[in-house]
């Protein structure tokens, strides 16, 4: 299956659903539950209980979600020397690959690598790291990425104060004029994905929010899109 146009499929503030959220038995199902929702891309957490206490997908599922589907895979790396898994991942069939600045001694060299391999390249950082430490590589990332939550598990609440990361972010971004997307994830719902999008955010990354609704995965997808701005 050839890889989607993501430059289409960024234009607009999104949500990006997190599969980490949905039932790990049925992800096939949740992917296609999704289709025709407006969704344009899916977050795939991939941890390793080392950087964060939790363990998700590998490669082989990877794999097989890009078998399931034509939406843009958008990986967020959560582990320890990610540099080492990144020709494995692009291989697996991912769009996208974001890593974590606390865990990239060399974060330059790693996202200009993971655009040599045809893939987006987006820099995360945790809660407690200053979003100064982005400014050096703003230019590779075609995504900033802040968590709103402590990285590991869904269902948490957002930390308020990250929206103020999200809006230094921003502003450094427009500054320069760049194109980067600022993306937030963690604890994102209906009730506060404005002030996301408000704080200077374009993907928001929703879990629990979105497969955990009681009309489905796309019903909760429309009710946090209910509350957006227009773009």
């Amino acid at each position: 299956m050839p890889r989607p146009n993501w430059r289409a499929c960024s234009d607009a503030l999104c949500i990006a659903p997190s599969l980490l959220a949905a039932d790990f038995a049925h992800l096939a199902d949740a992917v296609h539950a999704l289709e025709g929702s407006g969704v344009n891309r899916l977050h795939v957490d991939v941890m390793d209980g080392s950087f964060v206490p939790n363990f998700t997908f590998g490669t082989d599922t990877v794999r097989a979600l890009r078998r399931e589907t034509d939406l843009p895979l958008e990986l967020h790396l959560m582990i320890r020397e990610p540099e080492r898994h990144l020709e494995t991942f692009a291989s697996a069939g991912a769009d996208g690959i974001t890593v974590h600045q606390e865990v990239s001694p060399h974060l330059h060299r790693t996202l200009s690598s993971i655009r040599a391999l045809d893939c987006r390249a987006g820099a995360a950082i945790n809660p407690s790291t200053p979003v100064r430490t982005l400014h050096d590589v703003l230019d590779l990332c075609d995504l900033a990425l802040v968590m709103t939550i402590n990285p590991g598990f869904g269902g948490q609440k957002l930390i308020p104060h990250t929206l103020e990361k999200v809006a230094e972010l921003r502003s450094e971004i427009d500054r320069r004029g760049l194109s980067t997307e600022v993306e937030v994830d963690g604890g994102v719902e209906a009730s506060n994905a404005a002030a996301c999008a408000a704080a200077g955010a374009t993907v928001l990354v929703a879990g629990t929010a979105v497969f955990g609704h009681a009309e489905g995965p796309a019903a909760g997808v429309r009710a946090i899109t209910a509350t957006l701005p227009p773009r």
